[in-house]
């Protein structure tokens, strides 16, 4: 039996973590081939060069693309879209998928989407249905859903939503968020493990801080990280920082990170790519999260972490009991009630909204046995 051909492309290296277990499952597969195509962030220094991540992970990239237009102007990421719609026709062209596996939201899965349905090539996409009023996101997301034949939804009420764009309820389906996959299946780190891999101690009151730009309110992003940073300064708790992401905006954050690390680099770590496992140890590790990823939302619910959630990139997301919304002017308060102990035992034994831990399985049960097509009625 001829196997099926898998392409996945991956742009980001938050969006590596959570395709991770399935490209495990994709990879060992006798029914499946594996096509990985690494394109953006991964290729940057800027960013960690992590395409050198997936490959100790023992993962073959087919192609690499190099398309990450720097500057800090919108037109750098349309740009940066164009190169990259063109690389991966000539790609598309050579490898000849039978699918496209596609994850999340950001501008190279929207990329690889257009690319894939213009070639007429089917696609799957997982974490449809979802809302992030706050980002760009938001648009990319539903548009890459009302481009796909399949789809794998973290949650019923977002399959449900994915039903009413239209789409055939026989081809979506929940499988959960991939990322909680990775909670259960690697073996994380103990605290000290991770202080000697990072070179810095947590201390009895530790955070670990993301920030993302909210890239429909771009106007704010200097303002806003500037205030977070200065309250920041109040508390006694250390905090370990991550590198925001590739959008319009996220150079501006990472850059003001890099500054605040430096008034006192006992007290603050900034690391510009920790990879899942460490990322997924340090959550573990630390007493609560700052900040406005969707690993907040998701995964930290897994740990029973308290999450401080910032702003509207994530607005419209289902939310577990641990998170507290804020914004910048209440995030003081926030902060306190996520360290208080009558919150911290509110959460004590939460289920996660977003699924046990099998979402590889699922996803690939399905990709192996649904018949293929490019094919789509709109359901009413």
């Amino acid at each position: 039996m001829t196997k099926r051909k898998v392409c996945v492309v991956t742009g980001s290296r938050s969006e590596y973590g959570l395709l991770y277990p399935i490209l495990v499952e994709i990879k060992a597969s006798h029914m499946l081939e594996l096509q990985l195509i690494s394109t953006s962030a991964h290729q940057s220094s800027l960013f960690g060069m992590t395409f050198k991540e997936i490959e100790n992970d023992g993962f073959v990239i087919n192609e690499k693309i190099d398309n990450l237009i720097s500057g800090h102007k919108k037109t750098s990421i349309a740009k940066s879209t164009g190169i990259l719609l063109s690389r991966l026709a000539e790609i598309f062209e050579t490898l000849e998928p039978d699918i496209v596996l596609l994850l999340g939201d950001r501008y190279e899965t929207h990329a690889a989407a257009t690319t894939a349905m213009l070639m007429t090539i089917p696609i799957a996409h997982i974490h449809g249905g979802e809302i992030t009023e706050g980002a760009v996101d938001e648009q990319i997301r539903h548009s890459i859903t009302k481009m796909s034949y399949l789809h794998f939804c973290s949650t019923e009420v977002y399959r449900n939503r994915v039903i009413r764009m239209g789409e055939d309820p026989e081809r979506v389906f929940v499988s959960g968020a991939p990322g909680i996959d990775n909670i259960l299946n690697l073996k994380l780190l103990t605290k000290d493990e991770l202080e000697n891999d990072l070179g810095w101690s947590f201390s009895s009151q530790c955070a670990l801080f993301t920030f993302h730009p909210e890239t429909l309110h771009e106007e704010k992003i200097s303002k806003d990280i500037d205030t977070i940073l200065d309250l920041l300064k109040k508390f006694r708790f250390n905090i370990l920082f991550t590198y925001a992401n590739a959008d319009f905006g996220g150079k501006v954050i990472n850059k003001k990170l890099e500054g605040f690390c430096q008034i006192n680099e006992k007290k603050y770590k900034v690391v510009k790519n920790l990879g899942q496992l460490r990322y997924l140890s340090a959550m573990r590790n630390v007493d609560f999260l700052v900040g406005n990823s969707s690993s907040g939302i998701i995964e930290a619910a897994s740990f029973e972490k308290p999450v401080v959630n910032i702003g509207d990139r994530q607005k419209g997301r289902l939310k577990g009991e641990n998170v507290i919304d804020c914004d910048v002017d209440s995030l003081e308060k926030a902060i306190e009630i996520a360290n208080s102990k009558d919150f911290k035992k509110s959460i004590a034994s939460m289920n996660n909204i977003y699924g046990s831990g099998n979402a590889a399985d699922i996803i690939l049960d399905r990709i192996i046995n649904e018949p293929l097509s490019v094919i789509k009625k709109f359901k009413d």
